[in-house]
C-alpha cells in the first residue's frame, strides 16, 4: 500500500494519467464516431458516360468540372444520392429559373441515371445511393416512424406527408409518390429548404421507420374521405360549407313551401 501510494504521489504520475486519458478518449472516439463518407468505387465505364452526360447536360449550369458557377452550386462531395434523387424525381435538369425546382417526369432512363450519379460520387466522397434492403418499408416499425416524422418533419410535410407551403415561393413537397428511395436520400442530403438528417440525427433504421410510416398513410382510411389529409382546417372548413350550408338550403326551402 505504501508503494502504491508513493507512486501516486510521484512527480510524473499526473502526466502519465493525462496520457493514459488522452488514449482513453482516442480509442473511443476511433470506436464510436460516426464514420466519414467515402467515395464507392464506381465502374470506370459508368463513370464515362456519366461524364459525357454531364457534359452534354449539366455542365452550362454546374461548370464543366462540376465545380460550380453563378448560376449552380458546385456538385463536388454532394454523393450519388443527391444527384439519383434530383434527377429521378425531374427535379434536375430544371425546367425554368424559380424559387424551387419542381417535381415532375424524369428526362433520363434509369441508367443514364445511374451513370450521372457514378460520375459525380467519383469527384469526391459523399452519400451513396441506399440499398433495396434499407429502405423496405416492411423492415420499419411505422409507430416509430409516426414519432420521428412529426419530431422532425411534419412541421413542413404535415402530419402525414400531405405537404405545406413556406416562404418566399417555396413549399414542402407532398410525399404520397415518393419512393422509399427517394425519401431516404432526402432526408440525407437536404435538398433545396429541407435540412440534412444524416446517421447522427436520424438513424439508418429511424430512416427506415419513417418511410414505413408515410407508406402506411397510402392505404385506404378506416374513416372514409381524407379530405386530402390537410388536418382539422380542412375538415372544419368542408363541415361549415356543407353542414352548416345544407342546414341553411333546407330552411330557405321549408320557408318557401311554406310561404
Amino acid at each position: 500500500m505504501k508503494a502504491l501510494a508513493a507512486s501516486r504521489r510521484h512527480r510524473f504520475a499526473p502526466a502519465v494519467l493525462l496520457l493514459l486519458a488522452l488514449l482513453l478518449t482516442g480509442a473511443l472516439y476511433a470506436v464510436l464516431a460516426p464514420r466519414p463518407a467515402t467515395a464507392a468505387a464506381e465502374d470506370p465505364q459508368d463513370v464515362a458516360a456519366g461524364e459525357t452526360l454531364f457534359e452534354a447536360n449539366c455542365s452550362t449550369c454546374h461548370g464543366m468540372e462540376a465545380e460550380g458557377t453563378d448560376l449552380a452550386p458546385s456538385l463536388i462531395g454532394v454523393g450519388a444520392a443527391s444527384v439519383d434523387f434530383q434527377v429521378s424525381t425531374g427535379r434536375m435538369p430544371m425546367a425554368n429559373n424559380s424559387p424551387q425546382a419542381e417535381a415532375k417526369p424524369p428526362v433520363f432512363r434509369d441508367e443514364q441515371i445511374s451513370q450521372l450519379a457514378a460520375y459525380v460520387a467519383s469527384l469526391a466522397p459523399g452519400p451513396a445511393i441506399p440499398t433495396a434492403e434499407q429502405v423496405d418499408p416492411a423492415g420499419g416499425d411505422p409507430a416509430n416512424g409516426m414519432e420521428l416524422f412529426r419530431t422532425n418533419c411534419a412541421m413542413c410535410h404535415n402530419a402525414v406527408g400531405a405537404g405545406g407551403a413556406l416562404s418566399e415561393g417555396k413549399y414542402a413537397p407532398k410525399l404520397f409518390e415518393a419512393t422509399g428511395t427517394q425519401i431516404y436520400e432526402a432526408m440525407l442530403t437536404g435538398p433545396q429548404s429541407m435540412p440534412v438528417f444524416n446517421d447522427a440525427n436520424i438513424s439508418p433504421e429511424g430512416k427506415q421507420d419513417i418511410i414505413a410510416y408515410l407508406y402506411a398513410q397510402r392505404e385506404t382510411s378506416p374513416g372514409g374521405i381524407t379530405l386530402g389529409s390537410l388536418g382539422p382546417v380542412a375538415e372544419g372548413l368542408w363541415a361549415w360549407i356543407i353542414g352548416i350550408g345544407g342546414l341553411i338550403g333546407v330552411a330557405v326551402w321549408i320557408g318557401a313551401k311554406t310561404s
